[in-house]
């Protein structure tokens, strides 16, 4: 009876902690909007940013993008400029993200500590790679980002410790051949929340271009797997309406903007301005001079 009545007390006190343990994850505070969004099934797309004006990171972070990608790969930006510019449009609704030059432990400890939510590797070519990653990007006891200084608790919230590993989100960028011949291992990554097909670096690495059949099997590779992982895929804006699965996109940069915005603007002004002499630039009209 006393052996009985001692395994019924311990089946209800683990019922009775599961259930409190579900609870408290339900109750979480999600303030990460894309990861929100991401499992809500829609698509999400970044603004690429890689200058230092914080002036400019505010007119992308206003601009309705939903995240700002932080380009530190690729630029001369310090983690200084970057904390500088979040928090100068801390308000702003897209939240900053930011691809990091390398997945050391001590990068990813200061890309987390400046604020970003999302943290994007590149060059991933092991799962290793990833699992490290995740390991530096979390808190205890899912892995060891140390508690520092930094603006992220003003930014996120006095609950920010409990809360970061739920809200954090890593992509790992394939874009070699042995990245993608160890995809699906990069994918099943434990705490890795999407894949992204680094489009054209994927051509510069296998000499291949987008159209033909080895450039496409290897993106169907990275897809597959990716899908059969269960995580996000994603990819450059231009294929948001050329190709089916993807939800996480990376915009143009600031510069690339900016001269899409001025010919746009030119053209609305002047619609022969970048025609020949001779042209029509509507069916009916009168010719260009």
């Amino acid at each position: 009876m006393k052996t009985t009545g001692l395994f019924s007390a311990l089946v209800l006190t683990t019922a009775w902690l599961h259930a409190w343990s579900s609870a408290t994850a339900q109750e979480v505070r999600i303030y990460n909007t894309v990861k929100s969004k991401l499992i809500a099934g829609q698509q999400v797309v970044g603004g690429t940013v890689d200058t230092a004006d914080p002036e400019i990171y505010c007119a992308m972070a206003n601009a309705g993008f939903d995240f700002i990608w932080i380009e530190m790969q690729h630029s001369p930006l310090s983690f200084s400029e970057a904390a500088r510019m979040i928090w100068a449009c801390r308000d702003a609704p897209a939240i900053p993200f930011v691809r990091v030059p390398d997945a050391s432990e001590g990068t990813i400890q200061k890309a987390t500590d400046i604020g970003a939510l999302g943290i994007i590797v590149p060059m991933v070519d092991s799962a290793e790679k990833m699992a490290d990653a995740v390991r530096y990007a979390k808190y205890p006891p899912q892995g060891r980002r140390s508690q520092g200084g930094g603006q992220y608790g003003r930014l996120w919230g006095r609950d920010y410790r409990q809360t970061w590993n739920d809200n954090v989100l890593i992509i790992a960028m394939i874009e070699t051949l042995e990245g993608t011949a160890e995809a699906d291992k990069i994918a099943s990554v434990a705490g890795v929340d999407g894949v992204f097909v680094a489009s054209g670096d994927l051509g510069s690495f296998s000499g291949k271009r987008q159209g033909e059949q080895d450039y496409e099997s290897l993106v169907a590779r990275i897809k597959e797997e990716t899908e059969n992982a269960g995580k996000f895929l994603g990819g450059p804006s231009a294929w948001m309406s050329e190709r089916e699965g993807y939800q996480f996109f990376q915009a143009p940069s600031t510069s690339s903007l900016i001269r899409i915005g001025a010919r746009i603007t030119l053209e609305a002004a002047d619609p022969c301005r970048f025609l020949p002499s001779g042209a029509t630039p509507v069916d009916g009209e009168n010719p260009c001079p």
